[in-house]
């Protein structure tokens, strides 16, 4: 199993380069906004229930598919210093269980990401699409730092297209491509 974690500020482009990558790949989209959808009519955003059921969630499916040898790729929202226990056990979830983990930020450039923000499908899903948002939490964390002591493959998708992003990522990490339908 290869769990593959894409994280990076809101509007860098996880989901879309996700999507391709698993087009390319086979691998499962298993993306953040999946748990948090799930608890998120039972427990408020932010509250301490939410936080340990969207861990669990996160933490037990990725295991459940290291086990099963199913190959995903996870998006996530890394706030340095504050993720590190979080992201740790995600990543012991796949390692623990004898999956392969890879990790790459992306990170396209400030004004690339206001340019993303507002886009019309981010707010239909329920995620950051606002610029005032976007700048305060830009403002409050550190939501471009690589997790400290992992090799990350850290990519500046300003001008790239998902699919070039997509393809980096496969040669950065060796991935079978998904055989022809």
């Amino acid at each position: 199993m290869k769990l593959i974690i894409i994280h990076g500020p809101p509007a860098a482009g996880k989901l879309t380069v996700s999507e391709e990558l698993a087009a390319r790949t086979g691998f499962k989209v298993f993306h953040n906004h999946l748990s948090i959808d799930c608890v998120k009519p039972v427990f408020e955003f932010g509250t301490p229930p939410f936080g340990r059921l969207v861990e669990k969630i996160r933490v037990e499916t990725i295991a459940e598919a290291a086990r099963e040898g199913v190959d995903i790729v996870h998006t996530f929202v890394y706030v340095k210093g504050a993720d590190d226990a979080n992201f740790e056990r995600i990543i012991a979830a796949a390692e623990d269980n004898g999956g392969e983990v890879g990790i790459v930020l992306l990170a396209p450039t400030i004004d690339e990401l206001k340019r993303r923000v507002t886009n019309e499908r981010r707010a239909e899903i329920g995620k950051v699409a606002t610029l005032e948002l976007l700048e305060s939490l830009y403002e409050k964390y550190d939501l471009v730092s690589t997790f400290p002591g992992r090799d990350t493959l850290a990519i500046d998708n300003t001008s790239l297209l998902p699919s070039d992003t997509a393809e980096r990522i496969i040669d950065h990490y060796a991935i079978t491509l998904a055989a022809a339908a």
